[in-house]
């Protein structure tokens, strides 16, 4: 850029209004120099630590710049080395194309019109005209990685791998062994923070002086001056200092509660994808109705009961902040997508006036109403169980679920986000009328 003009630095500080004018003024041929001149305008936090590492971890909360900055090191890596060989790694296929290839931070989108690698979506390929090449891979798919060699590694959101059976270790350890390329090959991960195996482990390596893991960390806030205003007010407004907001905004990395009913290893291992499942026989939605349109969650839980007597979560439709009319439209809408046979709703708040709302909604709704007679620990105490039985699983993640699981404790007590366990509540009252109520003949689903 010329001298005469502010510098990438001085324009990234700018207020989204000035910065977008600043922009507008520039004729294009400086605007694209700015555009690729991310050791000026990235933040420190974004660039590459300096030393002897093997692992970049950057583990900081959503809107940081996490993608961007990954997608940056590995255009920085390719355009002058040709000779590098990379692995882009996502929790699936489709996303390690839409996120880490196509997505708008990713490697099409940042790269100048000139050095643009070529995309091979038949050969999960990208190739730089220089001869440097990424290939993509599935960490579902961990044998995917097993014999390929590369110099370098990007891996996104691996809080999210699946691991069920131990596929995102599997898919770690696999790629660790083929990173025997160039003279020192590295790995940069991106994620939001969750204390799963994988993200646990690197964490703990980085204690080791030589050679180990670098972590960065950082906030939904120290990305403000690339995110709009509005944004940052209801993520506060909404999250700020809940058990949910530390995690997804602040990039703190929340560990297990002492004396939780539910752990996050727990849940790790009770995860399907949904063609695992059983045959289906019975399928309920859970409501936790809220007792106010400005109170707490109407938590809206999709449960099935199958053939072999096991149970899988099927979705998490609860909403926030919505009118009875809302919330009952939002539970017919989740009993037809899923076929529920029956609704199973609490009735402490009203128990009338709930079901009455729910039937508004869809008048052929049928709707089972429950008294809650003991507390909320002591009704989750036999459904949580069930899970260490191995007789619950979860077809999917459900992160805002999960944490209200992890925050019920033996004995009484909730520290998880929120005022109260909504989507907990809504998912004991559905597995209780599933596998704990009165004994029923299953009946095989048309």
């Amino acid at each position: 850029m010329e001298s005469d003009v502010r510098t990438a630095a001085e324009i990234g500080a700018l207020k989204d209004a000035e910065r977008a004018f600043v922009l507008g003024e520039m004729d294009r041929k400086t605007r694209l120099q700015y555009e690729a001149s991310w050791h000026h305008w990235a933040r420190d936090e974004q660039l590459a630590p300096t030393g002897d590492w093997t692992t970049w971890l950057i583990m900081a909360g959503r809107g940081f710049g996490k993608t961007r900055a990954g997608a940056e090191w590995v255009r920085e890596i390719a355009e002058a080395d040709g000779s590098a060989r990379l692995a882009l790694v996502g929790a699936n296929f489709a996303e390690t194309r839409m996120v880490m290839v196509e997505g708008e931070s990713g490697l099409l989108s940042i790269a100048p019109p000139k050095n643009r690698p070529l995309w091979e979506p038949s050969l999960k390929r990208l190739r730089w005209s220089n001869g440097a090449e990424a290939y993509l891979y599935s960490a579902a798919e961990p044998e995917g990685l097993r014999g390929p060699q590369h110099s370098h590694s990007w891996c996104d959101e691996i809080a999210k791998w699946t691991n069920n059976a131990g596929q995102a270790l599997a898919a770690w350890d696999n790629l660790k062994m083929g990173l025997r390329l160039g003279r020192a090959p590295k790995i940069a991960a991106t994620t939001t923070p969750r204390p799963v195996p994988l993200v646990r482990a690197l964490v703990k390596d980085s204690g080791v002086k030589d050679g180990g893991t670098v972590i960065t960390r950082g906030g939904t806030e120290d990305n403000v001056a690339n995110l709009p205003a509005a944004f940052i007010q209801v993520m506060k407004a909404d999250y700020d200092g809940t058990r949910l907001g530390r995690q997804e905004l602040n990039g703190e990395l929340i560990e297990e509660l002492e004396g939780a009913l539910w752990t996050r290893a727990m849940l790790e291992e009770c995860r399907v994808v949904c063609d695992e499942a059983s045959q289906v026989v019975r399928i309920v939605v859970g409501v936790d109705p809220p007792a106010s349109q400005t109170g707490d969650a109407c938590g809206i839980i999709v449960a099935a009961l199958c053939a072999d007597n096991k149970a899988v979560i099927f979705a998490d439709n609860s909403v926030e902040k919505s009118s009875p009319e809302t919330w009952a439209r939002a539970v017919a809408d989740a009993a037809r997508m899923w076929g529920a046979d029956r609704v199973i709703a609490e009735a402490n708040q009203g128990g009338a006036m709930v079901k009455s709302v729910l039937q508004a909604a869809d008048i052929s709704l049928p709707v089972r109403l429950v008294h809650a007679s003991r507390g909320k620990v002591a009704r989750a105490e036999p459904v949580a169980a069930l899970y260490e039985a191995g007789r619950v699983f979860h077809a999917g993640t459900f992160p805002r679920l999960e944490d209200e699981l992890c925050g019920l404790l033996i004995g009484g007590g909730y520290e998880g986000p929120g005022r109260s366990p909504d989507r907990a509540d809504a998912l004991v009252y559905a597995l209780t009328e599933l596998m704990l109520g009165r004994r029923r003949e299953p009946r095989v689903r048309v």
